[in-house]
């Protein structure tokens, strides 16, 4: 199988349009941390053109911290608002022809959800009632792929090319050393790494990331040649 790059996009005005020629899958932000119909109606149409995969990147219902805060809120409230979310994004797209074919949870909820099995398929029965049966991204071994695989969908495991990872697949949390990687170079030898270990059917980049394009030119020319 052919290793995938991800980009999360539509989360920021002014992204550069380079980004949606080098994903293989654009994760839409639908309206939790960012996003909003024009935002997302933008997003879809550039997608379209560059032949990316539209997918949802939901999250905790919260913009000031962009979602990237584990926020107090009930499972009902949550399965709600994810509802909401992925159903804005599936109006939208409907709307231009597209078909949403892939889940990502964003930020804190990506978390969350991979260390609560019992959340995580929640989450994603909620997803799967509006979309169908799309494809699930996350990280390996942990809640998510466990909740997705019993659900009977078919899961990707994901690395990142611009996050520093741990041996076990995991994140350094934001705001220690290493968390993040803002060195196109540094990026590619870290791509290198994941793609030999085998472990992975597609990498993330950030579209929010300062040197967006240039981690994602190296991420996208290291696939194709590895591939």
């Amino acid at each position: 199988m052919s290793v995938l790059l991800n980009i999360d996009l539509g989360e920021l005005p002014g992204e550069p349009e380079e980004l949606y020629a080098l994903a293989h899958l654009a994760n839409v932000a639908c309206g939790g941390h960012a996003g909003d119909a024009d935002s997302i109606d933008r997003a879809i149409a550039r997608a379209r053109e560059h032949g990316a995969r539209v997918g949802a990147h939901p999250s905790y219902p919260d913009r000031e911290g962009f979602g990237r805060r584990a926020i107090e809120i009930s499972r009902e409230r949550l399965v709600v608002s994810l509802r909401e979310q992925v159903a804005l994004l599936k109006a939208r797209a409907a709307l231009a022809g597209v078909e949403v074919g892939h889940v990502k949870a964003h930020g804190a909820l990506y978390h969350s959800l991979d260390r609560d099995e019992a959340l995580a398929s929640a989450a994603l029965r909620a997803c799967v009632d509006v979309l169908g049966r799309v494809e699930i991204l996350g990280p390996p071994g942990g809640a998510t792929e466990h909740a997705a695989r019993a659900l009977g969908l078919e899961f990707l495991t994901e690395g990142f090319a611009d996050r520093g990872m741990l041996p076990d697949g995991s994140l350094v949390p934001r705001g220690q050393p290493g968390a993040l990687i803002t060195d196109a170079e540094a990026a590619r030898a870290q791509m290198l790494a994941l793609l030999e270990s085998g472990r992975y059917a597609t990498l993330c980049v950030h579209g929010d990331t300062p040197i967006a394009v240039s981690i994602a030119r190296a991420v996208r020319d290291t696939i194709d040649r590895f591939g």
